[in-house]
């Protein structure tokens, strides 16, 4: 018989002890998962890169000379609620709940407490850190989104100070009532996986409210304020779609099964809702577009986001074809029937979006899908509906109540609007001292 040596014998229970502790070694000893945390840093750069892309989007649509101007708009957002974020943004939104469920505290102030270990309140994989830097992306282009609304027109020193102001008492709230623990929506039991209340209605919402506050273009109805490079305008939408996959399936929260199902939703409903918009403004307006079709698939992300988390692969369908509809006729409704000028129909696209997502999500949600959300509407619980209702009216009145009395204080200190001379000349020139085009 062959005689294992004491060398041998060692080496083989060692082997042996890896290969039986290889599933735990894939965690430290505070229960983080390495998979996790590698895909939810990789979404959140994902998310990163929606704002530049979002600049591009916004920029190919303006008139050239505004073209450099909304797209800084993007940029210097992303630089100012870096800091906000980490300062105490986060900690008002995701910290421990000051009660009634409607603020985080300052105990989380300059991310103290905030490092290593999971907050298993939040994601009990990765560290409170990545989960931090997660949302900041989040909290980042929420803002960047409203700016679509008075492109052409607001003093950038204002946009500044409005970008600290609006996340600081709009966005970390309601942050807070939806995702935070304690926050009272949250508690309340409506559904918003990825940010359909959260991002786009607050951001719809406040963008009508500044559209009308600070009022239409110089020349608004009378001159030619079609987009100018619609390529751009391409780019930017494309890198949109390829980025939001990091905004849904980033929001499981782990390298699983949801994440592919949240992955595989929100193509769906953006494919879907590019044939839609293709279709029906081809219908009602004669000929097929670029523009709407990149258009049509950024509203099909929209409205896929609250649901994203919860809904199979026919409810996104679904969704992706309400949303090409409803948002299709909300923008042809506000050019043709009012007088407002939201400039790049921010409400449009991501109220109206928004909005059809969050009730969708009442409707479409499944137990099947996602064991920690809900079954809506159609699986015998109408309660959910209720409760997202409840939750959209709140945040839209939020929003533009919170948004006004902003826009009012920052227009009689400091101004909302550029000259009119500078407007004319273009925000390129007279905020930035340059040129996109020689």
């Amino acid at each position: 018989m062959y005689k294992i040596g004491k060398t041998r014998f060692a080496t083989l229970i060692v082997v042996i002890f890896l290969i039986l502790a290889m599933p735990a070694l894939a965690e430290d000893g505070g229960g983080i998962n390495s998979g996790d945390t590698a895909w939810v840093l990789v979404s959140a750069a994902l998310v990163m890169l929606m704002t530049p892309a979002l600049g591009l989007f916004y920029g190919g649509m303006v008139r050239k000379k505004n073209v450099l101007g909304i797209i800084m708009h993007s940029f210097i957002i992303l630089a100012i609620i870096s800091l906000q974020w980490v300062l105490f943004g986060y900690s008002l939104a995701f910290g421990p709940d000051k009660g009634h469920g409607l603020i985080g505290g300052l105990e989380w102030i300059g991310l103290n407490g905030v490092g290593a270990a999971p907050n298993p309140d939040y994601a009990a994989t990765i560290p409170a850190s990545v989960f931090m830097i997660f949302q900041a992306m989040f909290a980042i282009i929420t803002p960047a989104l409203i700016t679509g609304a008075f492109a052409d027109r607001m003093k950038f020193s204002t946009l500044m100070v409005f970008s600290v102001l609006w996340a600081t008492l709009v966005y970390d709230p309601v942050a807070h009532w939806v995702w935070g623990t304690g926050g009272w929506i949250r508690t309340l039991g409506a559904l918003d996986f990825a940010g359909g209340t959260v991002v786009h209605i607050t951001a719809g919402v406040s963008a009508l409210a500044a559209a009308i506050i600070i009022g239409k273009r110089l020349g608004y109805g009378n001159e030619n304020m079609a987009p100018h490079n619609v390529p751009m305008t391409i780019i930017g939408g494309v890198l949109l779609w390829f980025g939001w996959f990091g905004f849904n399936a980033g929001s499981a929260l782990a390298a699983n099964g949801l994440a592919a199902s949240a992955f595989i939703v929100t193509n769906t409903s953006a494919a879907a809702a590019a044939l839609t918009w293709t279709f029906v403004s081809w219908m009602h307006g004669g000929k097929p577009n670029t523009v709407g079709i990149i258009t049509g698939s950024v509203a099909g992300l929209v409205a896929i986001t609250p649901a994203s988390g919860f809904v199979g692969v026919v409810p996104a369908i679904i969704i992706g074809i309400g949303a090409g509809i409803f948002c299709y006729f909300a923008m042809h409704l506000r050019s043709k029937k009012t007088n407002i000028d939201d400039s790049l129909d921010v409400m449009a696209c991501h109220g109206v979006g928004g909005t059809w997502g969050a009730i969708a999500t009442g409707i479409f949600a499944s137990l099947a899908i996602n064991s920690n959300g809900a079954d809506g509407l159609i699986f015998g619980n109408p309660g959910l509906v209720v409760k997202q209702l409840i939750a959209i009216i709140a945040v839209m009145a939020y929003s533009l109540i919170g948004t006004a009395i902003i826009l009012k204080v920052l227009d009689a200190t400091m101004g909302l609007r550029v000259k009119d001379e500078e407007e004319i000349d273009g925000l390129d020139v007279s905020q930035h001292g340059e040129k996109a085009y020689l």
